[in-house]
């Protein structure tokens, strides 16, 4: 299993988003892109990049434009970028996203 996982909700419609890309990258100058896939059925993505990652700052970019249009909905938001630190390398990241077109929002989950 990778470092890092990623689950996204659709809270308007009450159900997982299927079909969001998502990016992981390292926060360098410039940034780099560790890898890219797309939520399941169950809006989860449970291999992402690296089985380890090191100590340091990173960012998930969802593409939620692609999700937004592909759902039959307008979106606020066309992209969301969320930045957080890996202190601890040898443990499990998993970063969800709650999202709907006017809002969303985050948490480290387990």
């Amino acid at each position: 299993m990778s470092t890092v996982t990623t689950h996204v909700l659709d809270t308007a419609l009450g159900r997982p988003a299927r079909g969001v890309p998502v990016r992981l990258e390292l926060l360098a100058d410039p940034a780099e892109v560790l890898a890219s896939a797309v939520t399941d059925a169950d809006g989860r993505v449970a291999d992402l990049g690296p089985d380890r990652l090191a100590a340091g700052a990173y960012r998930l970019v969802f593409d939620t434009a692609a999700y937004f249009e592909a759902s039959g909905q307008d979106g606020f938001f066309p992209e969301v970028s969320v930045v957080f630190t890996v202190a601890a390398p040898d443990e499990h990241h998993h970063v969800p996203l709650l999202l709907s077109p006017f809002a969303y929002s985050t948490y480290r989950g387990s």
